[in-house]
Formats: structure tokens, sequence, C-alpha cells
């Protein structure tokens, strides 16, 4: 098959690596190769107690949920939440883009989450793009 097709079999499955996963976390990337990609496209599954740095890009990034419950947060420099939105799907509140530059993280709010991911690539690691020390 030529297609890569979003299932529940699919979502499933990611689920359960990142159940067993230390970081409560596993992606389940659609593109070939994240060093040289100029598109990121990844399946993004979490779990609660998935710790994620508060980061920034050099690029925008949209989260699309496809299940579960999602905080979206944006901070300034000094690490102060200035803006914040939950994504959650019985609510109709579907996805964010979150703009290049800006502080943000996520806190998954509910089991069984699953986000679908894009960003313009190749893959940077947050050492260079910058994590956010908060004291």
């Amino acid at each position: 098959m030529l297609m890569d097709v979003v299932t529940q079999e699919l979502l499933d499955e990611v689920l359960q690596k990142a159940k067993a996963s230390p970081r409560l976390r596993m992606n389940h990337n659609f593109h070939d190769d994240p060093w040289t990609d100029k598109c990121q496209r990844f399946l993004n599954a979490m779990e609660p107690g998935t710790k994620v740095d508060i980061h920034h890009h050099t690029v925008d990034e949209m989260l699309i949920l496809l299940q579960g419950s999602l905080k979206a947060l944006i901070y300034d420099d000094k690490g102060e939440v200035i803006e914040e939105v939950v994504l959650d799907r019985e609510k109709g509140i579907y996805g964010v883009q979150l703009p290049a530059g800006h502080w943000h993280s996520v806190e998954v709010l509910a089991p069984d989450t699953v986000v679908f991911e894009v960003k313009e690539g190749p893959f940077v690691p947050h050492e260079q793009g910058g994590i956010l020390q908060v004291k």
C-alpha cells in the first residue's frame, strides 16, 4: 500500500509503546528522515505524567488532537504562562498552532492522548532550539 493510513489500530499500537516508555510518550513518524526531511509529520502518543520541557522552535508547530485531552501553554521569558488552551474534541477544540520563537509546552490531561504534529524540518534537538530553565 502506498498510503499511510491512520487507524485506531495504529493509535493503539503507538499508545502501547508510549505506556511502556519511561518518557510516557512515543512518536510514529510519517516522514522518512527527521534530520533531512523538510516537513516533520508524526503522531505523538502521550500519557499523563509525561514531561515536556518548556522550549521553542524557529518554526511554527501545529498540533491536531486525535483523541484524549491536552493543554498547550505559551510562556514569557520568565517561565510565566501567558496563554493556554485545552484541546478537547468533546468541547469542539481540535487543534492549535504554536507560533515560532515562543516558549511553549504541553500538559497531557487524559490517558490515551494522541496528537498529529506538523512542523517545518529538518529536526532540531531542543538543546539547539532552546529549553527555558525555570527556577
